[in-house]
């Protein structure tokens, strides 16, 4: 095979794997037990993390604003165990 058809064929394999979401997915790998208030407040965005699926643990994602990744929080968290139920 010519070098420049295998390297073309490498650049489009890593493009199509960098953005999708099926190459990897994102896990939280240890979650936090407290929060300061003022970081809860500026949440936008709230998952659960199941650890019966991809995923090793449970969790809860929560996304807060100018973070650019979300915050692994104990699904214990006694905020979180009340809106579970």
């Amino acid at each position: 095979m010519d070098l420049k058809v295998a390297l073309a064929i490498v650049c489009l394999c890593a493009v199509a794997i960098t953005t999708t979401e099926a190459g990897i997915p994102k896990c939280c790998i240890s979650t936090k037990s407290h929060i300061p208030l003022e970081i809860l407040r500026r949440a936008y965005k709230v998952e659960w993390q199941d650890g019966a699926g991809v995923c090793d643990i449970d969790a809860v994602l929560l996304y807060i604003k100018r973070n650019p990744r979300p915050i692994c929080l104990n699904p214990k968290f006694p905020t979180f165990a009340k809106v579970r139920e």
